[in-house]
């Protein structure tokens, strides 16, 4: 399906608003056009009418002007308002309807999308691209069809006039139409490579004001500047080409649209020496023109506008029709109970097709409320195998099986309701610490908030900072260290209150003091859960029922800590080292 059908698919449900705002329109544009005819009428029926006495004439005008005067203060500013905010309205609830459901579709988009892409090119898409697209409502499904109609209806006007002046109005017709089809068929190519640089800048521009501190760090301002004007550069290039054939339409296309008028009268007025023509009509027919060329001249606007909004939907429905790595069968039963069972049946998993394998046959039973450290080197493949269990990637081969089921057959959404997560680097929004909280747990009260804390260790640096429990924490919680990021999201696992645990590298990057309240915090949610533990701190895994050690994507030992250290393979060279 092409991307003007889909938008339009969003379009459908106002279908009967948008004719409306057609209809009322018609009427707002209609009315400008009887300002010709009363003009000949003026002309050619009170001031020229041959043995008419003046009071006659003036009696004449007054009545034609008194109604006139009525039609337009009285009939139309209502339609005005109207038509304005029909289709201001119309195009406001698409856009909130395509962001709705575009937002929707970014949530079940697989982090391997994620991974591939630039976040602030996604957010340009969401933001500016789909901000574009109204113009095709307004503009193409709205304002295109009332100058086309306003277009036609002086036509006929003028024919009822005088044919062949009219024909010579229109003559020019067709060089307009090949002009249009000729430069607006390159122009929205430019537009596309256009908003495709700028998508990419902004991408750029996203990654480094995130990065602002490392950048100070190293001092790198200077490079930066030059990464950043390279982009900023190739913008500029790409807006300038499509300003030059833009350029180069409006030449053109107004050219023609300021000929036709001039056509108009010379034959009108040799008409008129001719005695064929009343100055009225020559007149009026002026004026027509003005009203025939300046909807053509917004059709110009349009066609350039149109063109832009465009290439915008095809941008936005690019992303629309960006498949799912990861989906759910088709009437998958839900998850409704877990008791934390979990078998990895010889499991191999690669992150692109054509690359190499991150897991290789992984085979490993865990039993319900088991602890499971895992250990090795960095790359090993210890995070990519808890990424599996809540489906952020599926097993390329084998299969993961959560109580004897397999997780592929199930709702995805409520096996990730049975899952809880800690990981090395939390995401906090900018909110409030209750609001961070309440991530394990939208409909949780404020005491199962304070008790989650509490059972976390974080309730007594929330209390003392100056909100409490309101205390806004800034973009991914930039205004609290990294244990008491860490801390509130162990307070939100709480209250969760999930089967199954996930930590990975939960205490690696924190003080001594941060890690021994995290690590209580955690054997206390670990009580009677089913535990994964990633960790390279092996001192902090000994208490583990088994410790399992990954290397290049395989296991190659299992067992407890004592067990692993008796048996001196591959763990016991690990932990003497960590000793050293």
């Amino acid at each position: 399906m092409s991307s003007i059908k889909q938008y339009l698919n969003f379009v459908k449900p106002y279908k009967w608003k948008i004719l409306w705002t057609v209809v009322i329109g018609i009427v707002k544009f209609g009315i400008p056009l009887l300002i010709p005819l009363i003009l000949k009428y003026v002309i050619d029926n009170v001031i020229n009418a041959p043995g008419m006495e003046d009071a006659v004439k003036l009696h004449r005008l007054y009545w034609l002007m008194g109604v006139s005067f009525l039609i337009f203060l009285i009939v139309r500013p209502p339609v005005e308002y109207i038509r304005q905010y029909l289709a201001q309205w119309v195009g406001s609830h698409v856009l909130y309807d395509i962001r709705d459901r575009l937002f929707d579709h970014l949530q079940k988009l697989s982090l391997r999308y994620y991974a591939n892409t630039k976040t602030g090119e996604v957010i340009s898409r969401f933001i500016n691209d789909v901000e574009q697209t109204i113009t095709f409502v307004i503009t193409g499904l709205m304002n295109v069809w009332l100058d086309i109609v306003t277009i036609l209806i002086a036509v006929g006007i003028m024919l009822t006039m005088d044919v062949p002046l009219t024909i010579v109005a229109i003559i020019l017709f067709p060089l307009y139409g090949f002009a249009i089809k000729y430069f607006y068929a390159r122009l929205r190519a430019l537009t596309r490579e256009r908003s495709q640089a700028l998508a990419e800048m902004q991408g750029h521009l996203h990654e480094r004001v995130q990065g602002t501190a490392v950048i100070r760090s190293f001092a790198n301002e200077d490079y930066e500047q030059e990464q950043f004007a390279k982009r900023n550069g190739h913008f500029l290039k790409k807006a300038l080409t499509h300003t030059d054939w833009n350029a180069k339409t409006f030449a053109v296309t107004n050219t023609i649209t300021d000929l036709a008028p001039l056509l108009v009268i010379a034959y009108a007025a040799y008409e008129v020496i001719n005695g064929n023509l009343t100055m009225g009509t020559m007149v009026a027919f002026v004026g027509y023109m003005e009203r025939v060329y300046s909807p053509l001249r917004r059709l110009v606007n349009s066609s350039t506008t149109l063109t832009q909004s465009v290439a915008s939907i095809d941008r936005v429905f690019e992303l629309f029709n960006e498949p799912y790595d990861i989906k759910d069968k088709e009437d998958a039963p839900a998850l409704e109970k877990v008791s934390g069972t979990i078998d990895f049946d010889h499991v191999a998993f690669k992150y692109e097709e054509t690359g190499s394998y991150a897991l290789t046959d992984v085979n490993l039973h865990v039993r319900e409320g088991e602890t499971i450290a895992l250990v090795g080197m960095s790359g090993g493949g210890k995070s990519t195998l808890v990424s599996l269990i809540p489906r952020f990637y599926d097993v390329t081969e084998g299969a993961i099986r959560v109580d004897g089921k397999d997780i592929r057959d199930v709702q995805m959404r409520t096996l990730r309701n049975h899952i809880g997560m800690v990981l090395q680097d939390n995401i906090l929004f900018s909110e409030s610490i209750a609001v961070n909280i309440r991530m394990g747990n939208p409909q949780a009260t404020d005491e199962e908030v304070i008790r989650a804390a509490k059972a976390a260790n974080a309730h007594e640096f929330i209390m003392n900072l100056p909100e409490g429990y309101d205390t806004l924490v800034g973009e991914r919680g930039v205004k609290l260290s990294g244990g008491q990021k860490q801390r509130i999201a162990i307070a939100r696992v709480f209250l969760k209150n999930p089967a199954i645990l996930i930590f990975d590298e939960a205490t690696s990057a924190l003080d001594l003091e941060s890690e021994h309240l995290i690590q209580t915090a955690m054997e206390r949610l670990a009580a009677d859960r089913t535990t994964f533990i990633v960790a390279h701190r092996l001192a902090t895994i000994t208490h583990a029922d088994r410790i399992v050690v990954i290397d290049h994507g395989k296991v190659v030992e299992t067992g407890s800590h004592q067990e692993l250290i008796e048996k001196k393979g591959y763990y016991y060279d690990l932990y003497q080292v960590q000793n050293l």
